[in-house]
């Protein structure tokens, strides 16, 4: 489903099929050329994967990876590598991935600044779910709830356009596989959902209205022009 909200295209693909992670990837680097171009305006991807463990580039894999690779493979895990940021992060069912493709603003091209913008985005989005207690903290990027880690983010800016972006923990289902790793190479933090936080059950397309609603107001500061 795509809506327009403000200036920002929403693509909410979360009433489908989970995308294979390289399938959505080569649609992101598609949809940066188009906006270096200057051929579409600014859009966020929602959706979810099927079972998959990714690795940015700074990847400590002897220490955050906990499966040998043909455990990976037995359980039905991919292996992925990416040109994010960011260390070891797993995306499955029952998680909210957003992926924005969003040209910052001349002056407002602080990467710092737009990490802090999504982390924005995904804690007004748990408050409006009804879900208190999501925030920062002060030993790692993200969206965390007390020493529960919440969202992951990872991005990269390619000529001022961004893409990868940011995995919510939805429902209860997300935590089957996070055994594998060690979540972005924070040892001994647990995984916190929206649905534990809300105290009720909160479904990923929920999740994805609320986050598309608070979206524009939370990047209104960084991107290219007002929203």
């Amino acid at each position: 489903m795509e809506q327009q909200s403000s200036d920002i295209t929403v693509v909410d693909l979360t009433g489908g099929e989970p995308i294979p992670y390289e399938e959505a990837w080569a649609r992101q680097r598609e949809m940066v050329a188009r906006r270096q171009a200057g051929e579409v305006g600014d859009t966020l991807l929602l959706l979810t994967h099927p079972p998959t463990v990714t690795h940015g580039r700074a990847a400590d894999l002897s220490a955050n990876l906990l499966w040998p690779p043909e455990e990976f493979a037995r359980r039905g895990v991919a292996l992925v590598a990416t040109d994010r940021g960011g260390d070891v992060t797993y995306h499955g069912p029952g998680q909210l991935v957003g992926y924005p493709v969003v040209l910052l603003g001349e002056g407002r091209r602080d990467l710092h600044r737009y990490v802090r913008a999504l982390e924005e985005a995904v804690i007004r989005a748990c408050d409006a779910l009804g879900a208190p207690g999501a925030g920062r903290a002060d030993w790692h990027a993200g969206v965390w709830a007390g020493d529960g880690y919440l969202a992951a983010l990872g991005v990269k800016v390619s000529r001022w356009v961004t893409h990868h972006g940011f995995a919510l923990n939805v429902e209860e289902q997300v935590r089957e596989h996070f055994g594998a790793i060690v979540p972005c190479g924070v040892p001994g933090k647990r995984i916190a959902t929206v649905t534990e936080l809300a105290g009720r059950p909160v479904s990923v397309p929920e999740a994805a209205a609320a986050v598309a609603s608070a979206f524009p107001g939370a990047l209104r500061d960084v991107l290219d022009r007002p929203v």
